[in-house]
């Protein structure tokens, strides 16, 4: 203390004067937090329009536009544009979410604080404190920046933005601590950001703005930049593909059309056009962005409020929870587990004793606690420790606060006695005299079997509060003498105990392949315990507190990582190179948090997920998702649905891409064999946005499978087209192209009656086989089992919008609408040919979901 007096020149009781304060102000900076500068909208847009699958559409939309020149049809671009405008747009109002981290977190600055300057008290905005400058502390009070303290009274500050514990911290400004200790152990600190909840203080300011604990963390979270998703990843990976196979066809055909001579350079190059629009799905994006929203939607219902769309799919693929305990764990309300009454048992959660309520019933008057009752329901108001022993009273029907004593005098606790003494009129005369605290302050030495007592709560991580008291006939002048002489009666033993569903919760993350991790600011102790009775701790795991974790070498961090499931005591720096020392090992990370504290390891994490209730602003604005409830149950429960919408976007891309793929290798092979084109440009943007891009939007509300939750999460670096997803694509897309070309050969080349062979004809065959089993596809990708047993009924967006579908498509065919997509009249013969030869997809598939059901694999996971 003397050292920080003498190196920043502060007199304690005058303060710095004017040139001091200049001083301080130049060398150590301003009081503020800084913010990075925010990329424009412009350049937001400008991003989004580049990415891969826009970026082909827009290569692609020159050529069309130049070639359309000709004809004045500019239908073809003006759609690809359209749908590169609907993707940018998209993707744009997803990142658009409200950026407030930092915004929130300089309002957590205090907006006044009262200094002594020049040996006058007075009191200023926050943000000119300076380091040196002399602070009082009031209760109510908001701190302005870190402070030494110089002296305290009952000081009680409430630190959770920092640490995660709810429960006040009594400060001890006379603490001399010379050893690296935790935040949350730092006793003869307060810190900016943090509240005063009692008691008042003096001390020196130590710390502003970026250098103080709050302007540390909005620097960690400034400098954590959130990167792609998996599925973004993945999507972009799949554009590339798609690309590459666009730009390799288009460049093939055109080459194929130059050696085969007397095409001209103009259709030639219009053909290639039409490839690259065969290769890109145009729907997709679209598809995965209502999947996302669908699920949205549905975590909404389960309590996890999505701010950031794609986390809905990342959540589904976490491999590791890493949860805070204290309210979303536990209940957020200390639970008296255990008592005993000296000479007796300890007492077995069965019928109180006399003396057990004689013990509680001498707690209820020496607390401050109180409690309301509202429409039947009992509402307690006070410190977390004594609002316990008003609940066990209610709990135990003998909570009757009209009837209790008159108070006729209180020594309030501090920190130095850590005890709290009352006095009451005794019913038999004189008065009572009742006094709780620390075990240490009340039990002498001898008294053995308390002290064992005692060591067997503690064993359990159980809070423990003594208690003792004396009958008197006066109150003495010296109200010290009150807790002098008393006889000790017994303990209490009380813990945050773990909420009912969190232990079914970890249990079904663990079958579902998810490591659970406890991360809290309370003690490794206390920690161990829930997590042992939880089943986040198991044997032979490791508990590691800040102190350790801080000695500890990243490369130590990482071999060790797996073996540490119980994290206590850590500082924000630390969540971070937990959540990163995961990720290094290709692990998909959710992270839960509520206090400023988490903010940067939320946004580093692969799912932020902030509490709704206990959260702060500041970890709510950098989190992905908001728990309504608090409630670890709800994560478990969300990434089941995250799993359904993955499981969903692969089966739209299986649906999607047998259509595309087919189209691609169907006009190669009539070009190659001299068919020419088997499809013109406006017949393959019908079939992509149309005929399978409509009943596609209903892959995003199919219901999840019975297994979902018995399998292990998707590895990061797991493919879309994994688990048999290539198969299965390779086995629909040869069946369309081997019946669209049926159909084109029985166009082109076969004499039926009433019509002439033309390349017209197999055009439009070729259009109506393919348009009619591509939309009738979206039956098979829907699951796993057969269309006859789940029915065609049983999810009604997709059978809604395989109608329109299908009533677009015969709307398009049978009326003069034809023109617009190429296809001249077909003759019933035609028609039945083509129906029959478009049922065939549903044969095929129905074979060889039987032979993978028959080898006990799934045909999409």
């Amino acid at each position: 203390m003397n050292t920080i007096k003498e190196y920043y020149k502060t007199n304690v009781s005058e303060g710095l004067d004017k040139e001091q304060i200049t001083a301080y102000r130049e060398k150590y900076g301003s009081n503020v937090f800084q913010e990075a500068k925010q990329k424009s909208t412009f350049q937001k847009l400008l991003k989004h329009m580049f990415e891969v699958m826009n970026l082909v559409l827009i290569i692609v939309s020159v050529p069309a536009f130049y070639l359309s020149l000709e004809t004045d049809n500019f239908t073809k671009p003006i759609v690809i544009l359209l749908i590169v405008i609907i993707n940018v747009i998209v993707a744009h109002l997803q990142e658009e979410r409200a950026e407030t981290a930092l915004s929130a977190l300089k309002k957590l600055s205090a907006p006044n604080s009262t200094v002594i300057r020049s040996g006058k008290l007075s009191t200023i905005p926050s943000e000119e404190l300076v380091v040196g400058d002399l602070i009082q502390l009031n209760a109510g009070e908001q701190v302005g920046a870190d402070v030494r303290l110089l002296s305290a009274n009952s000081l009680q500050v409430d630190e959770s933005s920092l640490t995660g514990e709810s429960e006040a911290i009594e400060k001890d400004a006379s603490r001399e601590i010379y050893e690296n200790v935790p935040l949350g152990d730092q006793v003869n600190m307060v810190f900016s950001g943090t509240n005063v909840l009692n008691g008042t203080a003096k001390g020196i300011v130590v710390a502003t703005g970026m250098k103080s604990q709050m302007g540390q963390i909005a620097q960690l979270l400034e400098d954590q930049v959130k990167g792609k998703t998996p599925l973004q990843k993945r999507i972009d990976s799949l554009a590339k593909r798609l690309a590459a196979i666009a730009f390799g066809a288009g460049a093939v055909i055109f080459l194929v059309n130059l050696l085969h001579g007397g095409i001209p350079f103009s259709e030639n190059m219009m053909t290639a056009v039409i490839l690259g629009i065969a290769a890109v799905p145009e729907t997709l994006p679209v598809i995965v962005t209502l999947s996302l929203v669908y699920g949205v939607e549905n975590m909404a219902y389960k309590k996890a409020i999505i701010r950031n769309i794609p986390a809905v799919e990342t959540l589904g693929n976490a491999s590791v929870i890493a949860s805070d305990k204290t309210g979303t764990l536990t209940q957020n309300q200390m639970t008296i587990q255990q008592l005993w009454v000296q000479g007796e048992d300890i007492w077995q959660k069965d019928q109180l004793s006399d003396k057990e309520k004689d013990l509680i019933y001498k707690f209820d008057l020496v607390s401050n606690a109180t409690a309301v009752q509202e429409g039947g329901k009992w509402e307690t108001h006070g410190d977390p420790t004594e609002t316990a022993i008003i609940n066990f009273l209610i709990t135990h029907n003998f909570y009757q606060p009209d009837e209790e004593p008159e108070r006729l005098l209180e020594l309030p606790f501090d920190s130095t006695r850590k005890k709290m003494t009352v006095v009451v009129p005794n019913e038999t005369g004189g008065y009572l005299v009742i006094t709780k605290g620390a075990f240490d302050r009340l039990v002498p030495e001898h008294f053995t079997e308390a002290h064992d007592i005692h060591d067997t709560f503690a064993e359990n991580a159980l809070r423990v509060l003594a208690l003792s008291y004396k009958v008197i006939d006066e109150i003495p002048e010296d109200h010290q003498l009150l807790e002098e002489g008393q006889t000790f009666l017994g303990i209490i033993g009380m813990i945050d105990p773990p909420r009912p569903e969190s232990k079914r919760a970890v249990a079904e993350a663990r079958n579902a392949g998810i490591i659970p991790v406890m991360i809290t600011g309370d003690h490794a102790l206390t920690a161990k315990a829930i997590a042992q009775e939880l089943d986040i701790y198991r044997e032979g795991d490791l508990v590691v507190d800040g102190i350790t974790l801080s000695n500890m070498s990243d490369d130590e961090l990482k071999e060790n990582i797996e073996k540490i499931s119980v994290y206590a005591r850590v500082s924000p720096e630390d969540k971070l190179r937990i959540v990163k020392a995961w990720q290094d090992k290709k692990h998909i990370v959710a992270m839960t948090g509520d206090g400023v504290n988490d903010a940067p390891s939320l946004r580093a994490a692969d799912v932020g997920t902030a509490m709704g209730i206990a959260g702060t602003e500041v970890a709510k604005n950098a989190s992905d998702i908001i728990l309504a409830d608090d409630n670890f149950a709800t994560i478990v429960s969300a990434i089941a649905e995250g799993r359904r919408v993955y499981i969903n976007i692969k089966r739209t891309i299986y649906y999607l891409l047998s259509a595309n793929i087919a189209e691609i290798l169907i006009m190669l092979i009539g070009a190659i064999i001299g068919w020419g084109l088997p499809l013109t440009g406006m017949q393959l943007l019908y079939i992509n946005v149309l005929a399978d891009g409509i009943p596609g939007f209903g892959l995003s509300r199919e219901t999840s499978d019975k297994y979902i939750m018995n399998k292990p999460p998707i590895d990061v670096n797991e493919s879309l087209f994994s688990r048999g997803v290539s198969q299965r694509i390779f086995t629909s897309s040869t069946t369309f192209i081997i019946i669209s070309l049926i159909g084109f050969y029985i166009g082109y080349f076969v004499e039926i009656p009433g019509s002439t062979p033309s390349l017209q004809l197999g055009q439009s065959m070729t259009f109506l086989v393919l348009a009619l089993a591509s939309t009738y596809h979206i039956f098979n990708a829907r699951s796993n089992d057969s269309i006859f047993q789940d029915g065609l009924y049983s999810n009604k967006t997709i059978f809604w919008t395989t109608v329109i579908s299908l009533g677009t498509t015969f709307l398009f065919t049978l009326t003069p609408l034809r023109t617009f997509i190429d296809v001249i009249p077909l003759t019933a013969t035609h028609w039945l040919i083509a129906l029959l030869l478009s049922l065939l997809i549903f044969v095929v598939i129905e074979i060889e979901k039987y032979l993978i059901k028959k080898s006990k694999k799934t045909f999409l996971a």
